[in-house]
């Protein structure tokens, strides 16, 4: 692609390092932005930075906040004996929305992936031990998508923490196998998040 400027090829160059962004979208949001007031890009800009030096990770249950710990840890309504362990903050907020869950959470930052070079000593697995050696917690939920990576994500937090006296369940499989847990539509994902079954159980299947 010719560029009539090197400032707009560059802008072009940074959106297209955006996951799903090819080069004639970025074109068409750079153009975008170069039709908006310089207010409006400022505001667009200073969001952006504010975002990347002032984000937090809740030091409980690690998912993205304003704060030291996130308002699901903080708030006395939540039960803290239900930790749902998910992937990543995309992940909450999919089970946040479907009003069916009241438990606390613990995103794991990731899955197991040999094949990526990621293993257990990458995610937060420790930290999910800690607190369940805090002896609060009853139950702990595996809502991990259903694919390769999130079934063995699953099977070695099931070796880790079987010898705990609490339950350890999965959410029912009312998602194809392969499908990543954040494209899964609200009243599915509520479903089984409510439908929950012990892991062993799907270990039968």
């Amino acid at each position: 692609m010719n560029f009539s400027s090197k400032l707009l090829e560059n802008a072009v160059g940074e959106f297209t390092k955006l996951p799903g962004i090819g080069q004639k979208t970025a074109l068409r949001l750079v153009l975008h932005l170069l039709d908006q007031d310089r207010e409006d890009v400022d505001r667009f800009s200073r969001s952006m930075t504010k975002l990347r030096n002032e984000i937090q990770h809740c030091r409980v249950c690690h998912n993205i906040s304003d704060y030291t710990v996130c308002e699901v840890c903080s708030s006395h309504r939540r039960d803290r004996g239900t930790i749902c362990v998910v992937e990543d903050t995309r992940d909450v907020m999919a089970i946040e929305n479907t009003n069916q869950y009241s438990g606390v959470y613990h995103v794991l930052g990731g899955l197991i992936s040999p094949m990526d070079g990621v293993g257990p000593t990458d995610l937060q697995v420790d930290s999910l031990i800690e607190r369940i050696r805090d002896g609060e917690v009853k139950e702990v939920i595996f809502a991990l998508s259903a694919t390769m990576e999130g079934d063995t994500t699953v099977f070695y937090l099931h070796k880790k923490l079987k010898d705990f006296n609490i339950n350890l369940s999965t959410i029912a499989r009312g998602i194809a196998f392969g499908g990543e847990l954040e494209y899964v539509d609200e009243i599915t994902l509520g479903r089984s998040i409510t439908t929950r079954v012990p892991y062993e159980n799907s270990l039968a299947r």
